[in-house]
């Protein structure tokens, strides 16, 4: 299922597991290369560790892609709800984090008992980097 979401209603949604699960937010786009090449191994980490973590993915194509960015999502077999950006670019990059230059992918990620944020960057990352910043988030 693919939701228009804000960055005010991601941030409400992310406070809603806290205690629950650790969260990690990639922002993304079906036109981004790096994003499109580290999805499947996010979806990968989503299913290994879903007793504890809740992966929530941000496209930032166009409203008029939606139909695009579902058949991807299909096709990666993400069986959760995912997000489509539905408030203008500058707003949303500020909404989300004052420290997101607005690149993608981006990735941001939350402790699961503080709710608050423990890791994040932009572009593209090796595994290890994610399996150590989940790992933190979960502990956290």
């Amino acid at each position: 299922m693919l939701n228009h979401a804000t960055a005010a209603s991601i941030h409400h949604q992310i406070q809603s597991v806290k205690n629950k699960h650790a969260v990690l937010l990639n922002v993304w786009a079906t036109w981004c290369e790096p994003c499109v090449a580290e999805f499947p191994m996010i979806v990968d980490f989503a299913k290994k560790y879903d007793q504890e973590l809740e992966v929530y993915f941000i496209s930032v194509d166009w409203l008029d892609e939606e139909e695009k960015v579902i058949s991807f999502l299909q096709n990666h077999r993400v069986d959760w709800t995912a997000y489509i950006k539905d408030e203008n670019d500058q707003s949303f990059i500020n909404g989300i984090s004052e420290e997101w230059s607005g690149a993608i992918p981006f990735t941001i990620l939350y402790g699961k008992s503080s709710g608050a944020v423990v890791d994040f960057w932009e572009g593209a990352q090796p595994e290890n980097r994610f399996r150590e910043a989940i790992i933190k988030a979960i502990n956290s």
